[in-house]
């Protein structure tokens, strides 16, 4: 699961909005989740997000899924590390400072640039969630098997360059 945070102004006044969640994998993907305001604590992550989402959809993709998130505080916070573990879902380890690989932020760059495209732009907080899930639905299941299928070609690239600048 990964988080997306859109930024958009509001009556002038830059806000950030609601926390969206997500899951992809190569054959399909969860419904996009937008959490009510506020921070995103290991509490909520639990309670909002692996509980409700994370593991139906574990279930659903069977005894090969492998859970791929971030080392954002909540992700890691022991809360969530013993209901992964209490639940059987392995998650995959994610180095301190690594390039941020994950092919779902490349979905986060498409919706937004989305968004921004449209000739009317959202001008609420509902607008903008309702927005967000149209264009999340819009998305080619195509372009997610892409982007998972990458996956390879990317760690070998950020090995070459030892870490360094990759062209993703």
């Amino acid at each position: 699961m990964e988080v997306y945070t859109p930024l958009k102004r509001i009556k002038g006044t830059l806000k950030q909005h609601n926390v969206t969640q997500s899951g992809i994998s190569l054959g399909g993907r969860t419904a996009l989740h937008v959490l009510a305001r506020g921070s995103l604590t290991a509490i909520r992550y639990r309670d909002e997000i692996l509980r409700p989402l994370v593991r139906p959809y574990a279930g659903v993709v069977g005894p090969g899924f492998l859970l791929m998130q971030d080392n954002a505080r909540p992700h890691v916070a022991g809360v969530c590390q013993q209901f992964l573990q209490e639940e059987g879902i392995d998650a995959m380890d994610w180095p301190a400072r690594s390039p941020d690989l994950n092919p779902i932020e490349h979905l986060w760059d498409i919706m937004s640039r989305s968004i921004h495209q449209r000739h009317v732009v959202p001008q609420t907080v509902q607008e903008l969630e309702d927005a967000l899930v149209q264009v999340w639905e819009e998305i080619p299941q195509e372009t997610i098997r892409h982007l998972i299928r990458s996956m390879p070609r990317r760690c070998r690239e950020v090995i070459q360059t030892r870490g360094g600048h990759t062209h993703y």
